[in-house]
């Protein structure tokens, strides 16, 4: 497929670069890490290459896993290995990492597929590993930024089942499943980088 036709998210060429620099911090030791949600799979043709001493695993739902494989297939990597197919409300495939990535997604899933997701990352973290999130979130009830009550409103307006989740939540959900929220890093447009160990 030509690049030129490739399926674009515009929003990672916005937010790529302040998350890599996260990224490189929090993964400088990992070994292997599992994305969540991958979508077109730019995010993940950009973040492996510069993250060379890990494997970046790809993972989408299959009614869009042909974008990401098309992204892969276009910018190939020696650390980035075919995408798996992953419905975090499904079966999971049998892989362990040590640090699981997401971006973009919990306020698109359906809060029951946040509850599940949190449920299922004992089963593929090892030893102290972590869960980055990143997105907009609600803190103590109020919006981060301007622009994010309008977001959440056009979320719902979607699909109810979808918005803009509340932090306090996420920590609940975490700390059921033995982990706990060790840093919240403020990025551009609004956007949080959230990140839970064991």
């Amino acid at each position: 497929m030509d690049a030129g036709k490739l399926p674009d998210a515009p929003s990672t060429g916005r937010n790529r670069e302040p998350i890599l620099a996260q990224l490189q911090r929090l993964m400088s030791r990992s070994q292997r890490v599992l994305e969540i949600g991958s979508g077109t799979g730019q995010h993940a043709v950009y973040f492996a290459p510069r993250l060379s001493h890990l494997q970046w695993q790809a993972s989408e739902r299959r009614e869009q896993l042909h974008e990401v494989r098309a992204w892969l297939a276009q910018y190939p990597a020696d650390n980035l290995p075919a995408p798996l197919e992953l419905d975090v409300t499904g079966c999971w495939p049998n892989i362990s990492v040590d640090t699981v990535f997401t971006a973009n997604t919990l306020h698109i899933m359906p809060a029951a597929a946040v509850e599940t997701l949190f449920q299922r990352l004992p089963q593929v973290l090892t030893g102290d590993g972590q869960f980055i999130a990143y997105g907009p979130v609600k803190i103590g009830g109020q919006y981060i930024g301007p622009g994010n009550a309008g977001f959440d409103d056009w979320l719902k307006e979607q699909h109810p089942l979808r918005g803009i989740r509340d932090l306090e939540w996420l920590d609940q959900l975490a700390a059921a499943q033995g982990l706990h929220r060790i840093e919240n890093n403020y990025l551009p447009a609004n956007n949080q980088l959230l990140v839970w160990q064991r």
